[in-house]
């Protein structure tokens, strides 16, 4: 089969559930465990993506072969890291072309979030391992998406939400689910303002080292703008969804894991939120939006709140804990300090976020934050953004993952797709 028949199917799915992705078009090593070295390939490899491929090529068990990126002057970059290290390294301003590559093992991508599910889900087709970063998704509905291709194609994708591979985040949620802190009422998450670089600039040409309608993909067409692309992406719906998604999914999914539900979700939202005065961005400045869930906790989700943190706050009957990066505290100080009995449950040991995805990629068990988690806790970052949106309280089912009796709320559960990008 040639490269050229293998993209266009690549590109061409139907939309019908789990049957959404097409069988593969060949059968790689990984398919029945990894090799004793486990062969990369890197898909963005600007800001995030350098950062991940230093994490990856520090492991004496991985080899990166090849790196990609819509931008020529990352992809060089990037290549002449991989070639310092192994000799070798092929680039490709596609991604499909590195997917075409029999003996890679597993993708590492580290694009714009517009860009996490088609790339993750034509991975899975062609028989890769993934690495995402978070969050998972832009929408609710491509990450049910993503869950049902890594199911069929019996896929390992990690989320890359590392907090969960942080020994303090452990420990603090296993406090709380063993109840030190009594029973479990309120949750606070607080999350950064945005840090968008300023007064807008005018459209221009894209410079020539950018494919810039690869790097729109799926999202609407617009003209080129430099603070639109690269780390401003996430200040704009069409490739992102502000702090709400980039901070929120780091937090919420450790609220998650608190709570103790991972599979599941809130069963209904509401809150407020303000924006740019002269909307030099299009995502939240400040916010307040709490999550209700079937056993009556609440998490509020803070941007700008003084009674809000950063990090996580777990409230109880009997005391507090807080957790962010490098911090674990707690009222009574006591609660922090204690250790865990052998009849406590215990929850997924990971010390090291890559080299967990790497053990799975042999062993086949699911990874520490795996595409179903990393779509939960994805799924109330955008709850938030749309509940914020829309300014009112919304119903939710985390079972069917869609809005009760609210035609209106559930237009946004997705978006269309920019021919010929689409699912």
């Amino acid at each position: 089969m040639t490269q050229q028949m293998n993209r266009r199917r690549f590109l061409t799915t139907s939309a019908a559930g789990a049957s959404v992705i097409a069988a593969p078009y060949f059968v790689p090593t990984s398919a029945f465990g990894a090799n004793e070295r486990v062969i990369t390939g890197h898909v963005g490899v600007g800001g995030q993506g350098r950062g991940n491929l230093r994490r990856f090529m520090s492991k004496s068990n991985v080899q990166a072969a090849a790196v990609c990126d819509v931008d020529s002057n990352h992809a060089a970059t990037a290549a002449k890291s991989v070639e310092g290290k192994y000799g070798k390294c092929e680039v490709f301003g596609d991604y499909r072309r590195l997917l075409d590559r029999s003996d890679i093992d597993a993708v590492v991508i580290s694009t714009p979030d517009h860009w996490h599910a088609l790339t993750t889900i034509h991975a899975c087709q062609a028989g890769k391992d993934v690495y995402v970063e978070k969050p998972l998704t832009l929408t609710i509905a491509q990450g049910r998406l993503m869950v049902n291709a890594a199911r069929k194609h019996e896929r390992i994708v990690q989320t890359g939400s590392q907090q969960r591979s942080d020994g303090k985040f452990r420990k603090a949620c296993e406090l709380v689910r063993n109840g030190y802190i009594g029973k479990l009422e309120k949750v606070l998450v607080g999350i950064p303002g945005p840090n968008h670089p300023g007064e807008p600039v005018p459209d221009s040409d894209p410079p020539a080292e950018l494919n810039y309608d690869m790097w729109l993909g799926p999202a609407p067409f617009k003209p080129y703008n430099k603070k639109r692309v690269h780390y401003n992406f996430r200040f704009f719906r069409d490739y992102s969804g502000g702090q709400l998604t980039n901070f929120g999914a780091h937090h919420i999914d450790i609220a998650q894991w608190g709570i103790g539900t991972d599979d599941s979700g809130p069963i209904s939202v509401e809150g407020t939120a303000t924006y740019h005065p002269k909307g030099w961005h299009e995502v939240t400045e400040t916010c307040r939006i709490t999550h209700t869930y079937a056993n009556g906790v609440e998490m509020t989700v803070g941007q700008g709140q003084k009674d809000i943190p950063g990090g996580v706050t777990f409230m109880g009957s009997k005391g507090r804990i807080f957790v962010t990066r490098g911090k674990l505290t707690s009222t009574p100080d006591e609660i922090a300090r204690q250790e865990l009995s052998s009849n406590d449950e215990r929850l997924y040991v990971s010390n090291d976020h890559v080299g967990n995805f790497l053990d799975c990629i042999k062993s086949r068990k699911l990874p520490i934050c795996d595409v179903e988690i990393g779509h939960r806790s994805a799924t109330i970052c955008h709850l938030s953004n749309i509940a914020a949106d829309l300014g009112r309280k919304l119903a939710w089912n985390p079972q069917s993952e869609s809005f009760v009796d609210d035609e209106a709320a559930n237009a946004l559960l997705d978006r269309p797709y920019r021919k010929p990008y689409t699912i």
